[in-house]
Protein backbone atom coordinates (compact mmCIF):
# COMPACT_ATOMS: atom_id res chain seq x y z
CA UNK A 1 0.00 0.00 0.00
CA UNK A 2 2.65 2.33 0.80
CA UNK A 3 4.52 1.55 -2.47
CA UNK A 4 1.51 2.54 -4.05
CA UNK A 5 0.82 6.18 -2.52
CA UNK A 6 4.60 7.32 -2.97
CA UNK A 7 4.28 5.85 -6.66
CA UNK A 8 0.83 8.42 -6.72
CA UNK A 9 2.86 10.92 -5.08
CA UNK A 10 6.29 11.00 -7.25
CA UNK A 11 3.92 10.88 -10.27
CA UNK A 12 1.88 13.89 -9.44
CA UNK A 13 5.38 15.96 -8.27
CA UNK A 14 6.74 14.88 -12.19
CA UNK A 15 3.72 16.80 -12.98
CA UNK A 16 4.16 19.34 -10.66
CA UNK A 17 0.88 18.99 -9.60
CA UNK A 18 2.43 19.84 -5.89
CA UNK A 19 -1.12 22.10 -4.59
CA UNK A 20 -2.84 18.63 -5.29
CA UNK A 21 -0.59 16.64 -2.91
CA UNK A 22 -0.73 19.27 -0.28
CA UNK A 23 -4.88 18.65 -0.38
CA UNK A 24 -3.96 14.88 -0.26
CA UNK A 25 -2.42 15.14 3.30
CA UNK A 26 -3.88 14.80 6.07
CA UNK A 27 -5.20 18.19 8.23
CA UNK A 28 -5.63 16.51 11.22
CA UNK A 29 -3.37 20.04 13.29
CA UNK A 30 -6.56 22.03 11.04
CA UNK A 31 -9.11 19.84 12.45
CA UNK A 32 -8.14 18.83 16.04
CA UNK A 33 -9.56 22.78 17.50
CA UNK A 34 -12.28 22.67 15.15
CA UNK A 35 -14.90 23.73 15.74
CA UNK A 36 -14.20 27.04 18.18
CA UNK A 37 -15.78 27.79 21.30
CA UNK A 38 -19.45 29.71 20.88
CA UNK A 39 -21.12 31.98 23.21
CA UNK A 40 -23.70 30.04 25.62
CA UNK A 41 -25.96 32.49 26.39
CA UNK A 42 -26.64 33.68 22.29
CA UNK A 43 -26.50 29.53 22.27
CA UNK A 44 -29.39 29.03 24.36
CA UNK A 45 -31.20 32.03 22.42
CA UNK A 46 -30.61 30.67 18.61
CA UNK A 47 -31.21 27.14 20.27
CA UNK A 48 -34.75 28.63 21.68
CA UNK A 49 -35.41 30.68 18.41
CA UNK A 50 -34.17 28.69 15.58
CA UNK A 51 -34.57 25.10 16.63
CA UNK A 52 -37.07 24.48 19.90
CA UNK A 53 -40.11 25.30 17.64
CA UNK A 54 -39.24 21.89 15.21
CA UNK A 55 -37.56 19.84 18.30
CA UNK A 56 -39.69 21.27 21.19
CA UNK A 57 -36.59 21.94 22.79
CA UNK A 58 -35.26 18.53 23.02
CA UNK A 59 -32.89 17.57 25.78
CA UNK A 60 -29.31 18.27 25.23
CA UNK A 61 -28.16 14.66 27.17
CA UNK A 62 -30.28 13.21 24.08
CA UNK A 63 -26.74 12.97 22.52
CA UNK A 64 -23.04 13.11 22.88
CA UNK A 65 -21.41 15.87 22.57
CA UNK A 66 -19.49 14.25 19.49
CA UNK A 67 -22.83 13.25 17.95
CA UNK A 68 -24.13 17.07 18.42
CA UNK A 69 -21.36 18.21 16.31
CA UNK A 70 -22.51 16.38 13.57
CA UNK A 71 -26.11 17.24 14.16
CA UNK A 72 -25.38 20.78 14.40
CA UNK A 73 -23.52 20.44 11.13
CA UNK A 74 -26.13 18.97 9.52
CA UNK A 75 -28.76 21.91 10.84
CA UNK A 76 -26.87 25.05 10.04
CA UNK A 77 -27.75 24.02 6.72
CA UNK A 78 -31.45 23.01 7.06
CA UNK A 79 -32.50 25.47 9.73
CA UNK A 80 -30.02 28.43 7.59
CA UNK A 81 -27.79 29.29 10.16
CA UNK A 82 -24.60 31.36 10.30
CA UNK A 83 -21.80 29.66 10.95
CA UNK A 84 -21.50 31.97 14.45
CA UNK A 85 -24.94 30.67 15.07
CA UNK A 86 -23.62 27.12 14.60
CA UNK A 87 -20.72 27.06 17.24
CA UNK A 88 -22.99 29.28 19.69
CA UNK A 89 -25.40 26.63 19.66
CA UNK A 90 -23.39 23.84 19.82
CA UNK A 91 -22.07 25.36 22.80
CA UNK A 92 -24.84 25.57 24.39
CA UNK A 93 -26.01 21.65 24.05
CA UNK A 94 -22.52 20.76 24.47
CA UNK A 95 -22.52 22.45 27.88
CA UNK A 96 -26.13 21.67 28.92
CA UNK A 97 -24.87 18.30 28.15
CA UNK A 98 -22.69 18.04 30.68
CA UNK A 99 -22.90 16.23 34.03
CA UNK A 100 -23.28 18.37 37.27
CA UNK A 101 -19.85 18.84 38.97
CA UNK A 102 -19.02 20.40 42.09
CA UNK A 103 -18.82 23.83 43.24
CA UNK A 104 -15.30 25.59 42.43
CA UNK A 105 -14.78 27.20 45.90
CA UNK A 106 -11.70 29.69 46.38
CA UNK A 107 -11.32 30.79 49.96
CA UNK A 108 -9.61 33.67 50.88
CA UNK A 109 -6.97 33.77 53.82
CA UNK A 110 -9.90 34.77 56.07
CA UNK A 111 -11.70 32.01 55.04
CA UNK A 112 -14.59 34.01 53.20
CA UNK A 113 -15.75 32.47 49.51
CA UNK A 114 -13.83 35.08 46.98
CA UNK A 115 -15.51 35.80 43.98
CA UNK A 116 -14.76 37.66 40.11
CA UNK A 117 -15.73 41.30 41.74
CA UNK A 118 -18.72 41.30 39.64
CA UNK A 119 -22.09 42.27 40.96
CA UNK A 120 -24.93 39.44 41.06
CA UNK A 121 -26.52 41.66 38.29
CA UNK A 122 -23.80 41.42 35.93
CA UNK A 123 -23.20 38.21 36.32
CA UNK A 124 -27.20 37.22 35.79
CA UNK A 125 -27.47 39.30 32.36
CA UNK A 126 -24.40 37.65 31.46
CA UNK A 127 -24.78 34.04 32.17
CA UNK A 128 -28.69 33.45 33.03
CA UNK A 129 -30.53 36.00 31.27
CA UNK A 130 -30.77 33.78 28.17
CA UNK A 131 -32.87 31.11 29.83
CA UNK A 132 -34.35 33.33 32.98
CA UNK A 133 -35.58 36.66 31.08
CA UNK A 134 -34.86 40.15 32.29
CA UNK A 135 -37.99 40.04 34.10
CA UNK A 136 -37.08 36.64 36.03
CA UNK A 137 -39.96 34.97 34.67
CA UNK A 138 -38.54 32.73 32.28
CA UNK A 139 -37.85 33.53 28.40
CA UNK A 140 -37.76 29.76 27.86
CA UNK A 141 -40.73 26.57 28.52
CA UNK A 142 -39.90 24.91 31.65
CA UNK A 143 -38.01 27.55 33.31
CA UNK A 144 -38.99 28.90 36.41
CA UNK A 145 -40.58 31.95 37.33
CA UNK A 146 -38.53 33.92 40.46
CA UNK A 147 -41.64 36.42 40.86
CA UNK A 148 -43.89 33.45 41.89
CA UNK A 149 -44.77 34.01 45.30
CA UNK A 150 -45.02 30.36 46.14
CA UNK A 151 -42.21 29.33 43.42
CA UNK A 152 -38.39 28.98 43.46
CA UNK A 153 -36.86 31.56 45.73
CA UNK A 154 -39.02 30.48 48.78
CA UNK A 155 -36.44 27.60 48.69
CA UNK A 156 -33.77 28.07 51.31
CA UNK A 157 -30.20 29.37 50.22
CA UNK A 158 -28.42 26.01 50.72
CA UNK A 159 -30.66 24.14 48.51
CA UNK A 160 -30.42 27.07 45.47
CA UNK A 161 -26.84 27.14 45.83
CA UNK A 162 -26.81 23.63 45.23
CA UNK A 163 -29.00 23.82 42.25
CA UNK A 164 -27.01 26.32 40.84
CA UNK A 165 -23.38 24.48 41.25
CA UNK A 166 -24.42 21.59 40.25
CA UNK A 167 -27.12 21.81 37.33
CA UNK A 168 -30.77 21.50 37.95
CA UNK A 169 -34.10 20.16 35.75
CA UNK A 170 -37.20 21.86 37.06
CA UNK A 171 -39.93 18.97 37.11
CA UNK A 172 -41.63 19.30 33.62
CA UNK A 173 -38.53 20.82 32.02
CA UNK A 174 -37.41 19.15 28.70
CA UNK A 175 -33.87 21.00 29.55
CA UNK A 176 -31.61 20.92 32.47
CA UNK A 177 -29.48 24.34 33.93
CA UNK A 178 -26.23 22.89 33.54
CA UNK A 179 -23.84 23.78 36.10
CA UNK A 180 -23.19 27.12 37.11
CA UNK A 181 -25.66 28.03 33.93
CA UNK A 182 -22.80 26.74 31.48
CA UNK A 183 -20.16 29.19 32.97
CA UNK A 184 -17.42 27.34 34.81
CA UNK A 185 -15.30 30.41 36.11
CA UNK A 186 -17.95 31.12 38.53
CA UNK A 187 -17.16 30.94 42.27
CA UNK A 188 -19.15 30.42 45.25
CA UNK A 189 -19.26 34.01 46.00
CA UNK A 190 -20.16 34.63 42.31
CA UNK A 191 -23.39 32.25 42.95
CA UNK A 192 -23.99 34.06 46.32
CA UNK A 193 -23.52 37.31 44.69
CA UNK A 194 -26.43 36.44 41.91
CA UNK A 195 -29.15 34.46 44.77
CA UNK A 196 -28.80 37.76 46.31
CA UNK A 197 -29.95 39.80 43.59
CA UNK A 198 -32.64 37.03 42.47
CA UNK A 199 -33.78 37.75 45.65
CA UNK A 200 -33.94 41.42 45.61
CA UNK A 201 -34.91 41.65 41.98
CA UNK A 202 -37.81 39.30 42.05
CA UNK A 203 -38.41 38.05 45.29
CA UNK A 204 -41.68 38.80 46.74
Amino acid sequence: MQSTHKAILKSLAAAGSLSLIIALLPKTGLAADYPAPGDFARGSKAWAENCGRCHNLRGANDLRDDQWITTVFHMRVRAGLTGQEMRDILTFLQSSNNRPIPANIVRTSAGSVADSGLSGQAIYNQTCIACHGADGKGALPGVPDFTDEGGRLTKPDAHLLRNMANGFQSPGSPMAMPAKGGNPALSEGDLRNVLKYLREAFGT
